[in-house]
């Protein structure tokens, strides 16, 4: 992202999620405050967003990350996980939503400092109290280890802790995908799920053309995508980092398990995986 200033693709992100309220009434991901926390109506988001069938597919994908990734949590919760850590959050409504709050989730937000001035201003402007189950982390990525910066504002690093990372990895080196993998592996019982894309490699025809369209909008934002990761090969290094018991969905499994679709291993109109990953207890 560009210094001093929020990120723009996290931003876009919201937006895809609001408009999903509007387009498919939520079918996917329900987030009642997706257009509160953008400062826009169901209309006004709507009108915003693209319905093209770039933006479409986006859409749907970002609901369906969210989908998954609150589904993992809950998951864990039911485990007994009551540790929660948004990394790069953004926008997301997770803390502020909290349905495992009777329960004792505590719910951390990382990310960079002037994206999380942002976001305090636009809950200022939308009249939210923070729940009192919600922590904010600002960490400057390029300089700070999140897990230290967690550990200032009472995170336990002794207990299980659930991770949600969307949106996050395609803009980051493999190296420092792996690095933060490594992080998440050193808590007993750590456990994230994101999102990943594979690149220009899979695609083909018009996935191609929409993968090469995708990539000069960000990089427009001044946020490139850099980082590609092969499914093998990921695989392979979570799980040297102890996250052993893992879980990927590609488009063709994601669309099965959403939109229900039928399962076509050949429809590969995008690289985008969801991924989950466990250390075991």
């Amino acid at each position: 992202m560009i210094e001093n200033q929020f990120s723009r693709t996290a931003r876009g992100a919201a937006l895809h999620r609001a408009a999903h309220q509007t387009f498919e009434q939520g079918a996917i991901f329900q987030d009642p405050l997706a257009c509160a926390i953008l400062g826009l109506t169901p209309v006004e988001a709507a009108a915003e967003a693209a319905n093209d069938d770039h933006g479409r597919r986006m859409r749907l994908f970002v609901a369906a990350r969210a989908r998954f990734a609150e589904d993992c949590l809950a998951q864990a919760v039911r485990r007994g996980v009551r540790q929660a850590v948004v990394l790069g959050a953004g926008l997301d409504t997770f803390g502020l939503r909290n349905p495992h709050a009777g329960l004792g989730l505590r719910v951390f937000e990382v990310d960079h400092p002037d994206t999380q001035a942002w976001k305090r201003e636009r809950l200022a402007a939308m009249g939210q109290r923070l729940p009192e189950s919600l922590t904010f982390a600002p960490v400057d990525f390029e300089r700070d280890s999140f897990l230290e910066r967690l550990a200032t504002v009472g995170f336990d690093m002794e207990r299980p802790a659930f991770f949600v990372w969307l949106g996050v990895t395609p803009y980051l080196t493999r190296e420092a995908t792996l690095a933060s993998l490594a992080a998440i592996g050193s808590i007993p019982g750590g456990e994230v799920a994101f999102d990943y894309t594979e690149g220009r490699k899979p695609h083909e025809g018009e996935g191609l053309a929409f993968h090469d369209r995708l990539t000069e909008r960000v990089a427009a934002l001044g946020e490139p995508i850099v980082g590609a990761l092969d499914p093998q090969d990921l695989a392979k290094e979570a799980a040297a980092r102890g996250l052993t018991e893992q879980e990927d969905l590609d488009i063709s499994a994601i669309r099965v398990r959403y939109f229900g679709a039928p399962p076509d291993p050949a429809q590969r109109t995008s690289s985008g995986h969801l991924f989950r990953a466990r250390r075991p207890d």
